[in-house]
């Protein structure tokens, strides 16, 4: 796995995290990132959409396809 499905991994498991939770969880995977490349990563998801960050903390972006389909099958 690279370096972006690890992360992904790690906050899909966390739910929220900090970088530090990040990097414990990595750690304990036995997966070791250096902080600027965790960094980096996660600045890409976050660019991509794949992220939401708020408060200092990561989660995966909540997918709003099913509501957005909802709103136009019934918009007047």
């Amino acid at each position: 796995m690279d370096t972006r499905g690890w992360v992904l991994k790690a906050i899909e498991s966390l739910r929220f995290a900090s970088e530090k939770e990040i990097v414990r969880w990595l750690d304990e995977e036995g997966e070791s990132l250096s902080k600027d490349e965790l960094q980096r990563t996660l600045e890409h998801l976050l660019q991509e959409g794949q992220l939401e960050l708020k408060n200092d903390l990561f989660r995966l972006k909540r997918k709003d396809g099913s509501h957005q389909a909802f709103n136009n099958l019934f918009k007047d």
